[in-house]
C-alpha cells in the first residue's frame, strides 16, 4: 500500500485524523437567498438532529447569496444564539459561488451542503459523510433516483430530473444517478484541488464538479434518500434547465478538446489497486487491451466498408491502400484518446506520423496477402478477398497494438523525471503540499464526541 506522499501530491485516503477538541469535523453549508421565513426552522431542526445523532463536532454555515429581505438579520440572530452556527455573506447571487467561497475557507475536513427546505430526510446525513470520514470515498451524493429511494414529487419535476440525468449520461458519459439533489459532501483535501477547475457559479456547479471528479477517477459514493418535494420552491425551472444545458455543452466541448487539466486530479487521492505492480503484467495492459479491441473492431468494420466502396471504382490494391489509409488515421486518433488516454493536441501530429509508419507495415501485410491470393487464383471471389483481408488485418492488429504501446504511446511516467512527480497545482488558491504536510501522520482515528460530552464548543 502506498503511504508516501511526493511533493505536490495529496496523501492516500485514510480515516480522518483526530482533531483538537472543538474543531469541527463536518461543516454543513446552507445556501440561501431571501429565505427569511424558512431559515430559522431549518437551521434549528438541522442543529437539533446533528446535536442528537452526529458523533463528532460540527458546524452549520449559512451562506447568504445577497439576500434583499431580512435573511441576513435572521442568520446573525441564529449565529448569536447557537454556538455551532456561523454566517457568511456574499454580495453576488449563485449557489455555486456560495459553496466555493465557504468550502474554500472552511477548516473542517468534511464539507457538505443541503437545501434550506430540508426536502431530504436528515437520517441520510450520517450515511452521506461516513465514507468520507473513513477515507473510503472522495465525494458523496444523495440520490433520489436509486432503486431504494423513496420520493414524493409531481410528474413534471420527476420527468425533468430523469431527462436531465439521461442527457448527462448520453453526452458526458456520467455514471452517477442524480446530479441535482441538493444533498452532497466532499472531503476538504479533494475540494481544494477540484474546486478551482469548476467554472460555474450557479445551479450547474455541483453537476460540473461531479463530472470532473468522475472523469479524474475519484470515488463518488451514492446514498439513497427519502425526499419530499417542496411545493413552494423558488427555483425557476426553465431558466435553470437552460443554464444547465449550456453548462453541459461547455463541459462536453472542453472534455472533447482536452482543454481541461484533469491530470491534476488523476488518482492522487488513494491507494488504487490499478497502480500496484503485478509481476509480469505491465500497468494498464488489461484496460488498454479492451479499449484497443473495441477500437480495432470498429476500425475493421469501417475499413471493410471503405474497401467495398472503393472496390467499385478501382482495383483491389488501390482500394485496399485507400481504405487502410483512411481507417488508419481514424484508428490512431481513436486509440490515442480512448485506449492510451492521451488528451489535448500536443504531439498529435507526431503520433499520426508514427501511426502512418505502423499503417505502412499493415499495408505491407495486407497487400502481400492480396498478392499471394492473386498469384494463387486469377479471379478470386470477393468473399475470398474479404476473408484473406480479415486474417491479414488480425495479424496486423496484434503488431499494431505492440507498436502503439511500445513506440507511439509509451508510458514515460516511470522513466521521465518530469512525469515522476504528480502535477503541480500552482493555479489553485491552496498548495496541495501544505495539505499533505498537515495530514502526513494522520493515522489516528477520530474519537467519537457525544452531544452530552463537555468540550470547548459547549457553551450552554
Amino acid at each position: 500500500m502506498r503511504t508516501d506522499s511526493s511533493p505536490g501530491t495529496l496523501p492516500a485516503r485514510e480515516h480522518l485524523p483526530a482533531a483538537p477538541a472543538g474543531t469541527p469535523v463536518l461543516d454543513v453549508v446552507i445556501p440561501v437567498y431571501n429565505e427569511e421565513k424558512d431559515l430559522q426552522p431549518c437551521v434549528r431542526r438541522l442543529h437539533e438532529h446533528l446535536d442528537r445523532t452526529f458523533p463528532y463536532a460540527f458546524r452549520i454555515t449559512i451562506a447568504d447569496n445577497a439576500s434583499t429581505d431580512t435573511t441576513p438579520q435572521v442568520a446573525r440572530q441564529l449565529a448569536a444564539q447557537i454556538p455551532e452556527v456561523t454566517t457568511f455573506r456574499l454580495e453576488q447571487k449563485g449557489r455555486g459561488r456560495a459553496l466555493r467561497a465557504v468550502w474554500s475557507a472552511s477548516d473542517a475536513p468534511v464539507l457538505a451542503y443541503m437545501d434550506v427546505d430540508l426536502s431530504t430526510d436528515l437520517n441520510a446525513l450520517l450515511p452521506l459523510v461516513a465514507p468520507l470520514i473513513s477515507g473510503h470515498s472522495d465525494l458523496a451524493i444523495g440520490s433520489r433516483l436509486a432503486r431504494s429511494s423513496r420520493v414524493v414529487r409531481g410528474p413534471k419535476r420527476e420527468f425533468i430530473s430523469r431527462a436531465y440525468n439521461l442527457i448527462l449520461r448520453g453526452s458526458l458519459q456520467a455514471r452517477f444517478s442524480d446530479a441535482q439533489c441538493g444533498f452532497k459532501a466532499i472531503r476538504r483535501d479533494v475540494a481544494q484541488i477540484l474546486l478551482p477547475l469548476v467554472e460555474d457559479t450557479g445551479w450547474f456547479f455541483d453537476t460540473e464538479m461531479l463530472v470532473l471528479a468522475e472523469r479524474a477517477g475519484l470515488r463518488i459514493h451514492e446514498v439513497p434518500v427519502d425526499w419530499v418535494d417542496d411545493p413552494d420552491s423558488t427555483v425557476h425551472i426553465v431558466q435553470t434547465a437552460t443554464d444547465d444545458l449550456k453548462g453541459v455543452w461547455r463541459v462536453g466541448r472542453a472534455l472533447a478538446t482536452g482543454s481541461l487539466p484533469l491530470d491534476r486530479l488523476a488518482r492522487p487521492f488513494g491507494d488504487d489497486p490499478r497502480d500496484r505492480d503485478i509481476e509480469d503484467v505491465p500497468k494498464g495492459l488489461a484496460r488498454q487491451l479492451v479499449g484497443f479491441c473495441v477500437v480495432g473492431a470498429l476500425s475493421t468494420l469501417f475499413y471493410l466498408l471503405l474497401y467495398s466502396g472503393f472496390r467499385v471504382f478501382t482495383g483491389s490494391q488501390t482500394a485496399n491502400a485507400l481504405a487502410l489509409l483512411v481507417s488508419a488515421v481514424a484508428n490512431t486518433a481513436a486509440n490515442r484518446r480512448l485506449t492510451f488516454g492521451v488528451r489535448g493536441r500536443s504531439g498529435a501530429v507526431r503520433h499520426q506520423a508514427q501511426g502512418l509508419v505502423v499503417f505502412g507495415i499493415g499495408l505491407a501485410l495486407t497487400s502481400g496477402s492480396l498478392a499471394a491470393l492473386n498469384a494463387a487464383t486469377s479471379e478470386p471471389a470477393h468473399s475470398t478477398e474479404l476473408a484473406v483481408l480479415v486474417a491479414a488485418n488480425l495479424a496486423a492488429t496484434v503488431l499494431r497494438f505492440l507498436l502503439f504501446r511500445a513506440w507511439v504511446f509509451p508510458d514515460r511516467r516511470e522513466d521521465d523525471p518530469a512525469h515522476a512527480a504528480s502535477p503541480s497545482y500552482d493555479t489553485t488558491p491552496f498548495r496541495a503540499g501544505d495539505v499533505a504536510d498537515s495530514w502526513r501522520d494522520a493515522t489516528v482515528q477520530l474519537l467519537p464526541m457525544r452531544p452530552h460530552d463537555t468540550d470547548a464548543r459547549d457553551l450552554r
